[in-house]
């Protein structure tokens, strides 16, 4: 009852129907973002997808979210979050109206560009927290960012609703039917979002320009990687999309935003949310083929067991917010790492039963919500003046782990046979980052700790004898 009740004393601080509308943008187009993957079982079955073809196409709107959020947090800048919204779900609906145009017949390479659209619904994560946190006061921050953070429960819908539809009126129909969600999600924003950001003097058109334009390059570098358009063709060309993705959206950038990358602490935290909230929509993305390649288990109970694992890592990333206002993201990553990195290396050491398999995985993705409650609770601390930004970059870094791990366990299971190669290598990135946050970790409390208290109308958490932060605010 005591969280219950201070979820709602921070909820009335600021604006509820602002933190509803954004919370409802970002569920819907989340959905919206991971339906390849949940109806990958049945478009692997249709068109007879190898291993690595799956991972590619689930992996799509995964990568092109990532680079598009850079795009997202460079116009949120300078543009109001409800234009940019709006725009985005407009946007994103392109692949169902091309797919009733076409009577319902697509081929495996229009899957590939209509993932590109599907990742501008991705991006809407750049839009959404900033646009959620600039209705609410510092001290909350945490809590309000992972409660609008928490609409990665949209996996869930994916999961419980799409693949029993798809088996009635098969996979096509199920995706046309899915721009519903983009619809409502597009009333609220234009009923209830508000955006109290303060925006940057400057040219709004150019940010614009910049996201069309990438827009553009991605369509262009998937088709082109997946038919071999650049002489270079395989599992090699696909691993440099997301490369060749970022490059080109940083060139467009203004140079005063590209200072932010020679930050040790932009490519710390990049890392961490690479792995954090990387690992769950990568995974959530891949999953229900996975456990169709190591369990046999049905397609439907495949996509439900997707549900509960993005259900469970979804509604756990407000507690990781809340647990990083009262201890410090830096500390508090600490353990959530070091949680991820063990389970990954339990499930390269053994294939445990599809009972211990469950619980491993709601075990992992419990750890996934929680790091994604860190990582963006040290946002607002670490960059005050430039969150949508910085939003739109370390969420960049989410969706190329996000794509890199649904790519990389195609790629090793087609190899092998088996996935314990690509659980090795993503508990020893995981084990990897956690020594890195340990090393800077004193550093890091230098910052990670202080907040405005606008009761007190002071800092919190500085000793005013010593001014160096004191590690237990309240002691």
């Amino acid at each position: 009852m005591n969280l219950i009740s201070e979820v709602l004393e921070a909820v009335r601080k600021g604006n509820p129907k602002a933190l509803f509308a954004s919370f409802i943008y970002f569920d819907h187009s989340f959905s919206i973002w991971l339906l390849l993957g949940a109806l990958g079982p049945f478009i692997a079955e249709s068109f007879g997808l190898s291993g690595a073809q799956k991972g590619f196409m689930v992996a799509i709107p995964v990568i092109a979210a990532a680079i598009f959020r850079l795009n997202f947090g460079h116009m949120f800048q300078y543009i109001d979050g409800r234009y940019i919204a709006a725009m985005g779900i407009l946007l994103s609906l392109t692949p169902h109206i091309y797919m009733i145009l076409t009577g319902f017949r697509v081929s495996y390479e229009d899957l590939i560009w209509m993932g590109v659209f599907l990742g501008v619904a991705g991006a809407s994560f750049a839009i959404a927290l900033p646009m959620a946190g600039s209705n609410y006061p510092k001290e909350v921050q945490g809590l309000v960012l992972g409660l609008a953070a928490a609409g990665n429960i949209g996996a869930v819908l994916d999961g419980i609703l799409f693949p029993p539809i798809a088996r009635v009126i098969g996979w096509e129909h199920t995706f046309v039917l899915s721009g519903i969600l983009l619809l409502i999600a597009l009333v609220f924003v234009v009923l209830w979002a508000n955006d109290k950001t303060k925006k940057s003097e400057g040219n709004k058109v150019y940010p614009v320009l910049a996201f069309f334009a990438t827009v553009a390059f991605m369509v262009i570098l998937a088709l082109g990687f997946q038919k071999g358009w650049f002489g270079v063709t395989g599992n090699a060309g696909k691993l440099l999309i997301p490369i060749l993705g970022s490059a080109f959206a940083i060139m467009l950038m203004p140079p005063a935003f590209k200072k932010v990358f020679i930050e040790r602490d932009t490519w710390v935290l990049m890392l961490a949310y690479s792995i954090t909230f990387g690992g769950f929509v990568g995974m959530s993305s891949y999953v229900a083929m996975l456990l169709r390649d190591v369990y046999g288990i049905s397609k439907v109970e495949a996509g439900a067991l997707m549900s509960l694992f993005a259900f469970t890592g979804a509604m756990i990333r407000p507690l990781g917010g809340h647990i990083a206002d009262k201890i410090s993201g830096a500390t508090a990553l600490l353990f959530f790492l070091g949680g991820i990195a063990g389970v990954n290396f339990l499930f390269a050491a053994f294939t445990p039963p599809l009972a211990l398999g469950i619980l491993l995985f709601l075990t992992l993705y419990s750890f996934y919500g929680l790091g994604n409650g860190a990582v963006f609770q040290l946002v607002p601390h670490r960059w005050p003046y430039k969150t949508g930004l910085m939003t739109g970059i370390i969420g960049a870094a989410g969706g190329i782990g996000g794509f890199y791990l649904p790519t990389v366990n195609g790629i090793v299971f087609e190899a092998t046979g088996t996935y314990s190669l690509a659980f090795a290598f993503f508990g020893s990135l995981a084990l990897l980052c956690l020594v890195i946050v340990k090393l800077l970790h004193a550093k890091w409390m230098e910052w990670a700790h202080v907040r405005y208290d606008y009761e007190k109308e002071q800092l919190v958490g500085i000793d005013p004898r010593t001014g160096r932060v004191i590690m237990e605010i309240g002691a």
